[in-house]
């Protein structure tokens, strides 16, 4: 006779199944974004190396800044359609088209930038921003701290970061800038560590859906790009000393 109560046994295997289909589900999310990641990475080295290893293009880039508004622009409306319009980012093809826009226009940009470095200031920056990307990946999928819980505190940091470097451009110190670019790297590990958690999901109190793939991919290039770019500035202003 039933007697109102659901059977353990049904109960807790369709728990283990759901559990299962779940994890299955974010395992192959992240290997999607970090697919998606890792060809994005090689896709901006390789525009930056044109701008490092092409003399022509070098030389042209350093004296033609209308190269770097113009990336600079088109960077900003690809990121602004990825970022703020979520039907645009869930429907394929278009989001893997404008995320290759945003890729080459970044690329381009890093190129720009990097052509006013030198080589071997750039190669630094590109060798340190690997590893300490590699080390926070593993600690984030390791460490059992929570920083989805920290979006308000890194939201206050990146204020911080903004005002300051606002102060920068109109005080222009070596010293005050190398603060500024210390800073900026700070802040976009934690980034890197927080966007990582977002991904992964799990026992975190917060968590991306697997259909937001792209956003998570950039998010996490953004996060690299932006420390890599704190990186080379520290590099550059200590070979200038």
């Amino acid at each position: 006779m039933y007697d109102g109560e659901a059977d353990p046994v049904v109960d807790n295997g369709f728990q283990e199944y759901n559990s299962f289909s779940e994890k299955s589900v974010r395992l192959g999310f992240i290997r999607k974004v970090y697919g998606i990641l890792t060809c994005q990475i090689v896709v901006t080295i390789g525009i930056m190396s044109l701008f490092l290893y092409i003399p022509a293009v070098h030389e042209y880039s350093r004296h033609h800044a209308w190269m770097w508004y113009l990336a600079l622009a088109l960077t900003i409306v690809a990121l602004i359609a990825l970022a703020c319009c979520e039907n645009v980012r869930r429907q394929f093809p278009t989001n893997i088209i404008l995320l290759g826009v945003f890729t080459i226009c970044e690329g381009f940009l890093l190129g720009t930038v990097a052509s006013h470095y030198d080589k071997d200031a750039v190669l630094i920056a590109v060798g340190v921003t690997a590893v300490v990307t590699v080390s926070l990946t593993l600690f984030a999928f390791q460490t059992k701290w929570d920083f989805t819980m920290m979006s308000g505190l890194l939201f206050v940091f990146m204020i911080v970061l903004l005002c300051l470097g606002l102060l920068c451009a109109i005080i222009r110190n070596k010293y005050l800038n190398l603060v500024y670019a210390c800073l900026g790297a700070l802040v976009f590990c934690a980034y890197l560590v927080f966007d990582t958690q977002l991904m992964l999901g799990g026992k975190h109190q917060y968590s991306l859906s697997p259909e937001e793939y792209i956003f998570a991919s950039l998010n996490l290039y953004l996060d690299i790009i932006n420390m890599f770019l704190s990186i080379l500035t520290i590099v550059g202003l200590i070979k200038d000393k």
